[in-house]
């Protein structure tokens, strides 16, 4: 049996800022690809390490597991999964950002 896969963001703030982006904006361009590739394959990005999570993630959104899924011009896109139930898996979007940004959450 296939799984319902929905891609959304954390939170209502999150998705106003996403809204809030030019339509010709290349970042909103990009998470919308990455938005369509994570509905076809929710396992398309990097799974990261739990060492490298953010104590603020673990707290906030008290998460066991963490993707980054690479955008272009060093931009990333953070999500997590959840298996709702038996056929539906979701993503969620948690946060994007570009390198320097990324670099600064996780410490590197």
């Amino acid at each position: 049996m296939n799984k319902k896969i929905s891609v959304i963001f954390v939170s209502e703030k999150l998705e106003k800022e996403f809204e809030k982006l030019g339509a010709e904006e290349d970042i909103k361009k990009n998470i919308l690809r990455a938005i369509d590739d994570l509905k076809q394959n929710p396992l398309c990005g990097v799974k990261l390490p739990k060492r490298l999570f953010p104590k603020e993630y673990v707290q906030k959104y008290n998460i066991d597991n963490l993707w980054k899924y690479d955008l272009p011009k060093g931009w990333r896109l953070i999500y997590t999964l959840i298996n709702e139930t038996e056929v539906e898996l979701i993503s969620i979007i948690l946060e994007w950002f570009d390198h320097k940004e990324y670099e600064r959450r996780f410490s590197y």
